[in-house]
């Protein structure tokens, strides 16, 4: 017997009827080729329609976990993904397709996650802790749609976290912060206001800040592995080896992304703007509307780190956000214009060739 389920649990919202033969899910886990979509019918494993591999330039296209789609569904075997539905949302990251960035010759979108509420950036508090590295992921979660919320994990294991929090409060007087510790239970609580039924969260951090743990506390059961932290770095291992979205006992969900040593930022100009719009208010009072803040006289950015009140590693980190962004921004632009005009290229040269115009 087909066990029916309700898809607005998942949050899905209908704003159009389906085609016929098109079936609405959304997609709860990924591993390699290989997709699980949960359904009005249940849980069924997919794969891409070969449409979804002729775009090859268009990676954001492809589905991912908390997405929504239609489905070719098949009771005796495989079904197939053949549209993916709008996004609201979504977690993007530069990928230097496997090189280092200043090596790399392709630099495309990346989408870790779909269709979430809230993201939940986790740092833990113990020796691997570093507020720049916080900031970064938070100015690509004001990218994504999301609402940013950061979690410092690990509470139990220093004896005092408060010039930390202040630390991290400072640098992002908008972003509600928590310390907690999966171990004890403490703070683990204070997260039920974002935990709703129907609402999505996604982890994101670096590998060993304790998001299995966190997942684990929440499900009330142990539905991640978790490994022990390296004592000479402070660092864990990557417990998460794929995208998965897991469905609370509150009725929220959460989707649980590997561990990313390197977020790169992509297209996040909107997202440093709004986390940076008190520094980017300081340009409209400079004397010169083109002013560099370097060494011209009347630099409102200058006033303000002479007298304090832009803070200079502010100042530093916004600077390094912007050079980054315009990096890739830049190769990308360049990229996807010479593909651009290589396809040109051959579809003129095809229509010359059918016309006769060039000859072998």
């Amino acid at each position: 017997m087909i066990e029916m389920i309700d898809l607005k649990q998942y949050g899905y919202i209908e704003t159009e009827t389906p085609p016929d033969g098109l079936l609405p899910g959304r997609v709860t886990e990924h591993r390699g080729a290989q997709y699980t979509v949960v359904t009005g019918r249940g849980e069924a494993a997919a794969g891409l329609k070969g449409a979804f591999y002729h775009r090859a330039d268009a990676r954001e296209d492809f589905p991912c976990v908390g997405d929504f789609v239609l489905l070719q569904y098949n009771e005796l075997g495989d079904s197939q993904i053949a549209a993916l539905l709008p996004r609201r949302s979504k977690f993007s990251r530069a990928d230097f397709s496997g090189h280092a960035a200043g090596y790399a010759k392709t630099i495309l979108e990346q989408v870790v996650a779909a269709n979430f509420d809230y993201v939940f950036i986790q740092s833990s508090l113990n020796w691997d802790f570093k507020v720049s590295r916080i900031t970064r992921y938070l100015t690509q979660a004001r990218q994504s749609g999301g609402q940013p919320v950061v979690i410092l994990t690990k509470a139990d294991l220093v004896e005092d976290y408060s010039a930390a929090l202040v630390e991290v409060k400072n640098a992002a007087p908008d972003v509600p912060v928590h310390a907690v510790s999966a171990h004890t239970g403490y703070g683990v609580d204070e997260l039920g206001e974002y935990l709703q039924p129907g609402k999505t969260v996604v982890f994101l951090g670096m590998s060993g800040v304790g998001k299995s743990s966190l997942l684990n506390a929440l499900m009330n059961e142990e539905v991640m592995v978790v490994k022990a932290i390296r004592e000479d770095d402070s660092r864990g291992r990557h417990t998460t080896t794929h995208r998965q979205l897991f469905m609370l006992p509150s009725g929220a969900m959460v989707i649980d992304t590997p561990g990313m040593r390197e977020l790169g930022l992509f297209g996040a100009d909107e997202g440093i703007s709004v986390g940076y719009n008190d520094v980017e208010d300081l340009f409209l009072q400079c004397r010169f509307t083109n002013c560099r803040h370097n060494t011209e006289p009347g630099c409102a950015v200058h006033a303000a780190l002479d007298d304090g009140s832009l803070p200079r590693e502010r100042w530093e980190r916004y600077l390094a956000q912007k050079r980054e962004n315009k990096f890739v921004d830049d190769k990308s632009g360049y990229l996807q214009g010479k593909r651009a005009w290589n396809k040109d290229l051959a579809r003129w040269s095809k229509q010359q060739k059918k016309s006769g115009g060039i000859r072998k």
